[in-house]
């Protein structure tokens, strides 16, 4: 344990940003009993090097946090894996396979590796093998199964409630082509 006033004085960013959050995000932790931070995946490629340090980032700031207050804290790792297959990665064997099934969400795409059910469920599992070899604390979630769990329900029909309301708000910030597609249901 580090001494507390080194803790409050140190500039180092872990810590600077945990004392923020411990700060600022009081009640939603007292409430909860414990502190949530969260990192994003997007599996339409292999993990990577920007994947590992989003993970390193979440877990300093886990463990500034864990020396200033004694709270249980958590990473989810959110795969975001119903996205659109956008482009073929040059990495991957079998390309004609993701060539047939491009803008597809990545869990109904076939794996071209030939080991599981889709190329998400192949990036996901590489994920949490890479995650797992550097011992990384975390928990797993999927969008996918998010999705069917229904745990989405309440946020997407208060999303169609507010539609309107979230158009005004982001067309202004997207440039005149994308203006006239943008939906909050497909961003």
């Amino acid at each position: 344990v580090i001494d507390n006033s080194i803790i409050q004085a140190t500039s180092s960013w872990p810590f600077v940003e945990a004392r923020k959050l411990v700060k600022e995000r009081q009640k939603i932790y007292e409430k909860k009993g414990k502190i949530t931070l969260q990192t994003g995946y997007g599996p339409s490629g292999l993990p990577h090097i920007g994947t590992f340090a989003e993970v390193a980032r979440t877990t300093m700031m886990v463990n500034a946090i864990k020396q200033i207050i004694d709270i249980p804290t958590e990473i989810i790792t959110f795969s975001d894996d119903m996205d659109g297959l956008r482009k073929i990665p040059d990495n991957v064997p079998n390309r004609e396979i993701l060539e047939k099934n491009l803008h597809k969400p990545l869990t109904s795409v076939p794996d071209p590796f030939k080991k599981y059910k889709s190329f998400g469920e192949h990036n996901n599992e590489m994920l949490k093998k890479f995650l797992n070899e550097f011992k990384f604390n975390y928990i797993f979630k999927s969008s996918t199964d998010t999705y069917k769990k229904g745990l989405f329900n309440t946020a997407l029909l208060l999303v169609l409630e507010k539609y309107e309301q979230i158009k005004e708000a982001v067309l202004p910030t997207l440039g005149k082509e994308r203006q006239k597609t943008y939906s909050p249901f497909l961003p």
